[in-house]
């Protein structure tokens, strides 16, 4: 079983997509469209940067999926396949999982360029500069985390954004209390806190402005019928039916992103084929994921037109 799963905001960088879109007129089109959905020159910006432009949020979400997204309609128009039946499930990290829905079919492609992109500007909205931040914390499980936050917190939002694999859990909230618990990773058994530049507090209930418009764009663009079955964000739990994804994408806003719990189902569902479009961040988290589980499972991260080539005679 196969599964093809897409990453977050973190995978971005100037010069993303510049190859495919020389080699190939399908990634072309995906570039084009997405610019006109936006009315700006987003495939300018991956290319050229500025880098502080590139990472501005409400260009990386939509650049980020841009990209994957062209990799996916190289392999589909020129290798001629159907993601639908070389996919048992899709998924993504955070943004990620509207590039697994746009793949899957439950969005268009300006739709969800427009989408990402009200979402990037909601969550920057949201909160002040510097009244949130983010940590990674390196050598930390879940339950070392969990109880890192509830010490760190002392009455300010301090919570788990993202477990994204056995030895890798990011904490989200005010600035202050992210502070308190980089400065307590010792005392939890933890090896390493570090403050993330990221330019707000996401996936916590300091996002909560960012939901409510989420929930308002899904009732003018809900999701349709999906070709390939999504693993969710705050289940890590199949889903299908486009009601209950429309309210899960709300609740991740500010919910935790359950990567590890995720790789997890889909390896005992019986995936034992990864494969990542547009990025390599995903691949290493479900090694370390797997390893811990026990369990196996070839990864294949594809971003040039070689990666895709290699996929083709593969699948």
């Amino acid at each position: 079983m196969r599964a093809f799963v897409f990453p977050g905001q973190g995978s971005q960088k100037v010069g993303m997509g510049v190859d495919l879109a020389a080699s190939s007129p399908a990634a072309r089109e995906v570039f084009q469209e997405v610019d006109e959905a936006l009315g700006q020159h987003l495939f300018k910006i991956m290319a050229e940067g500025p880098d502080d432009a590139l990472t501005l949020t409400e260009n990386a979400q939509p650049a980020i999926m841009a990209h994957a997204i062209a990799v996916l309609r190289v392999l589909e128009r020129e290798g001629g396949i159907a993601i639908a039946d070389k996919a048992d499930f899709v998924a993504g990290h955070s943004l990620g999982e509207y590039t697994a829905l746009c793949a899957a079919g439950a969005f268009s492609l300006s739709d969800t360029a427009r989408l990402l992109k009200l979402r990037g500007t909601a969550m920057q909205a949201a909160v002040p500069v510097d009244v949130g931040a983010m940590a990674a914390l390196l050598g930390a499980d879940i339950a070392r985390a969990t109880a890192l936050a509830e010490a760190a917190a002392q009455g300010e939002v301090c919570t788990v954004a993202n477990d994204n694999d056995p030895g890798q859990v990011v904490l989200s909230g005010h600035r202050g209390a992210i502070e308190r618990a980089v400065a307590m990773v010792k005392e939890h058994g933890i090896k390493r806190g570090m403050l993330l530049p990221v330019s707000a507090p996401f996936h916590c209930p300091l996002m909560q402005p960012a939901a409510d418009a989420m929930a308002r764009a899904f009732e003018t663009t809900p999701p349709r019928s999906l070709s390939v079955t999504l693993v969710a964000n705050v289940t890590a739990a199949p889903v299908t039916d486009p009601v209950a994804i429309a309210q899960l994408l709300v609740e991740q806003v500010t919910g935790r992103v359950r990567w590890r719990e995720s790789v997890a189902a889909m390896a005992a569902a019986g995936v034992d084929h990864f494969v990542e479009l547009g990025g390599k961040v995903l691949g290493p988290m479900i090694n370390r994921t797997l390893a811990g589980a026990g369990a196996e499972a070839s990864i294949a991260s594809v971003i040039t037109m070689a990666d895709i080539e290699a996929l083709l005679k593969e699948i």
